[in-house]
């Protein structure tokens, strides 16, 4: 299957989980809970997949032998904690700076960090070199981000602390996705990746709401009772991190970043056309900036755009 279809993909479902997410934020008042919702969700149905998918469970095992014989340190099985040190920082700086500075500082980050990421082979998918054709693909993708919320952006209030911590969110993101191509390396089963992820970005977005409750940031609400989309956060990251974390291993992080960053758009595109946020439309900011996002594509260059059989370790 081609990869750089499969990663614009994942992008398009990153706005699907961004839409409901938001949309269950909006309703509890209450963004902290919201992701501790999301990732419990996704827990939940990963949970109950692994029960009845030996394969899940032969990919932990994998995994606990790579980790004895010292192929993979321990501490990379954490990488789900970065996904939710990820919400965490969101939580507090979009209501701040908004959604649109917000994506254009994150994916800043994100694109960065994924050129160091690919450099130092973090993937475990060999090491990719910084060179120009890969700098100028990823300031083409920020800049057509930048154009595609240009509409969106007001900076009236604007903090550099702030946007600095919206980059710094985005960064977290790209080496979280070079440890999901890791953990994937050796387990040889996605959906085991997405079960580390999301035991270890529950965990510690558990340990964060009681944290915030117990200091009087914040408080638990009563679940709404629906729509019942506004829950399907959780499901989209399982499948998500399933899919990212084979992608990246072949791709790189830059690559399936600038894909992923096309596919979010053009996501955000259809759900401007059907089921818009109040007081959001679509615009030609929009559409320019996702043309703007594929030519930074087609300036990167894929070297590589089907599935490759993962080497064996002894």
């Amino acid at each position: 299957m081609r990869l750089d279809l499969l990663a614009a993909l994942t992008g398009v479902m990153i706005a699907f989980q961004s839409r409901a997410n938001g949309e269950l934020s909006i309703r509890l008042n209450n963004g902290i809970e919201a992701a501790v919702v999301s990732f419990g969700s996704g827990f939940i149905v990963i949970a109950i997949i692994t029960l009845v998918n030996p394969a899940i469970r032969e990919g932990v095992s994998n995994l606990r032998l790579a980790v004895s014989r010292g192929e993979i340190t321990r501490w990379k099985l954490f990488a789900g904690a970065l996904g939710g040190s990820f919400v965490a920082i969101q939580t507090q700086v979009v209501p701040l700076i908004g959604v649109a500075i917000f994506s254009v500082a994150s994916i800043a980050g994100q694109t960065a960090i994924s050129l160091v990421v690919d450099r130092i082979g973090l993937t475990g998918g060999g090491k990719k070199a910084i060179n120009t054709r890969r700098i100028i693909a990823a300031s083409l993708t920020v800049i057509a981000v930048v154009v595609s919320v240009a509409d969106r952006i007001d900076a009236r209030n604007l903090s550099v602390i702030t946007v600095v911590a919206g980059c710094i969110a985005g960064a977290i993101v790209g080496i979280q996705r070079a440890l999901n191509g890791q953990i994937n390396e050796y387990s040889h089963q996605s959906f085991t990746t997405s079960l580390f992820n999301f035991i270890t970005g529950t965990s510690f977005l558990g340990l964060f709401i009681l944290l915030a409750v117990a200091m009087g940031k914040t408080h638990f609400v009563a679940l709404p009772s629906g729509p019942w989309w506004i829950y399907t956060g959780g499901a989209i990251g399982v499948i998500f991190i399933a899919f990212t974390s084979t992608i990246v291993q072949h791709l790189g992080v830059l690559t399936f970043t600038l894909f992923s960053v096309g596919g979010q758009l053009v996501g955000s595109l259809i759900i401007d056309v059907v089921a818009p946020t109040n007081g959001v439309h679509v615009s030609a900011y929009l559409i320019t900036g996702i043309v703007m996002t594929y030519a930074g594509v087609i300036a990167g260059g894929v070297s590589s755009s089907r599935v490759r059989k993962p080497a064996k370790h002894k």
